[in-house]
């Protein structure tokens, strides 16, 4: 038996020794900071730069509204910036879609301070000459009034009374004669 004891103190001993020399002190897990890859040294980089956009050159292309007065009129029509005024059967007091009219002419001319204008006052063919006259005037004169409330100068603007002599239609029924009933815008000119 001794033999058995023997082998078995040497087989405990052998273990003991296997743990002691395999278990050994514990290392502490590295950190991502230990860690640490090498690289092969590499050239700086140049940063790139882009090169700053070339200097815009103004539009040189001529403002239509500040050059002739007839294709500076052409053009404030074109753009809805300008136009006429229309008036009920015998009436010349402002009717609303007549003050946003005004409200959008009077916009325009304090933009454009260096025009005058003209403001024409029309009829439809009812009525004697110098009536029609007479309420073209008073048509002119109250479109006029509206813009001056609105701070146009009322020196830029100059009414004149045509009645029905310069018709826009010239047939004979409501739906023409609504159109003649109107004041109409027009550039006449430039200050100064």
């Amino acid at each position: 038996m001794n033999r058995k004891w023997t082998a078995a103190v040497w087989m405990v001993a052998l273990a003991v020794v296997i743990m002691v020399v395999g278990c050994g002190p514990k290392k502490t897990p590295q950190t991502p900071e230990d860690l640490s890859i090498e690289t092969q040294p590499t050239e700086p980089v140049e940063e790139v730069v882009p090169a700053p956009a070339p200097p815009t050159v103004k539009d040189v292309t001529p403002d239509p509204l500040e050059g002739d007065i007839a294709a500076a009129y052409q053009e404030a029509v074109r753009r809805g910036l300008l136009g006429d005024v229309y008036f009920d059967f015998d009436k010349y007091d402002l009717r609303p879609d007549s003050r946003e009219r005004l409200e959008k002419n009077a916009a325009f001319m304090k933009s454009y301070p260096n025009f005058v204008f003209g403001l024409e006052g029309h009829c439809d063919e009812r009525g004697t000459n110098e009536y029609n006259l007479a309420l073209g005037e008073r048509r002119a004169n109250a479109a006029k009034n509206y813009l001056v409330s609105l701070g146009v100068d009322p020196g830029r603007v100059r009414t004149i009374s045509y009645g029905e002599e310069r018709p826009f239609c010239n047939e004979h029924h409501e739906g023409c004669w609504s159109r003649n009933r109107r004041a109409h815008f027009v550039i006449t000119g430039k200050v100064g």
